[in-house]
């Protein structure tokens, strides 16, 4: 049976996954991502190319990274993965800039079992001192070992783009009104923005409108209001979206929240 438990503290989230047949579409997490294969191996698209993390592989996303993911055979996985949110990551390493993990699968047993004690403290629910202890020591662990580089920033033009995304996100994509600004054709916009992003611009904007709802579902505790807000039809549309990138639906992802 798919199981996906959620918990959230010290302004991480930290998820707990099994399943077999499912399948994630397409997506990105605006935070890091850090997280361990327990059990099976699990596969995913990551910048063109396939990885594959086996049992003990720590994996390693970067905001704003597009990847899928699913079980690379019958046996299915087991995994946990934290999420943390870029300003906080960067506090912590003492790092003004965005910064890119340099691999996305390792192997090192230290870290492993940094990323799990905090997983597992979340899980939980242990005290909050805890979590940001444990936060600590993970962190300061990824700058021992340097697994990070320098990130390569979005050009002038794509950054433009996305902030015209988000600004609209409760009404359909206008296309036509963002290609107009930067003079140029809806296809070649397209185009450009894959190649430098490796999402299709309506891609992006469903996600964005998805990690909005999750912002606002934590903050309200309503689904509903949620719906409205990001321009959802109804909460089927919101659930079936939500789902391909979390694996749960936004109703049962409140069910989780304190």
């Amino acid at each position: 049976m798919d199981k996906f438990i959620y918990k959230k503290s010290v302004g991480i989230t930290a998820l707990s996954a099994s399943f077999t047949d499912f399948k994630y579409k397409k997506h990105y997490h605006k935070e890091y991502a850090l997280g361990v294969t327990l059990r099976g191996i699990q596969q995913y698209n990551l910048d063109g190319s396939l990885q594959l993390s086996y049992e003990n592989g720590v994996m390693l996303l970067n905001p704003e990274q597009p990847h899928d993911g699913m079980s690379h055979d019958k046996a299915g996985i087991d995994y946990i993965m934290l999420y943390i949110d870029p300003t906080l990551f960067l506090e912590i390493i003492e790092k003004k800039d965005i910064i890119r993990f340099s691999s996305p699968i390792i192997y090192n047993y230290e870290l492993e079992q940094k990323i799990l004690n905090l997983s597992n403290a979340i899980l939980a629910e242990k005290d909050e001192a805890l979590s940001s202890e444990l936060l600590l020591s993970l962190l300061d662990n990824f700058s021992q070992i340097n697994l990070y580089t320098n990130c390569r920033k979005d050009n002038a033009l794509i950054k433009k783009a996305k902030d015209m995304i988000h600004c609209d996100l409760q009404n359909v994509l206008r296309l036509d009104d963002i290609c107009k600004e930067f003079n140029m054709s809806k296809f070649k916009f397209i185009r450009l923005f894959k190649a430098n992003t490796r999402i299709s611009p309506y891609q992006y904007f469903l996600n964005c409108k998805v990690e909005l709802a999750k912002q606002l579902i934590e903050k309200n505790k309503d689904v509903y209001s949620a719906v409205a807000e990001c321009g959802f039809v109804d909460l089927t549309h919101l659930n079936k979206n939500f789902k391909s990138i979390y694996g749960i639906t936004a109703f049962e992802y409140m069910s989780y929240l304190n």
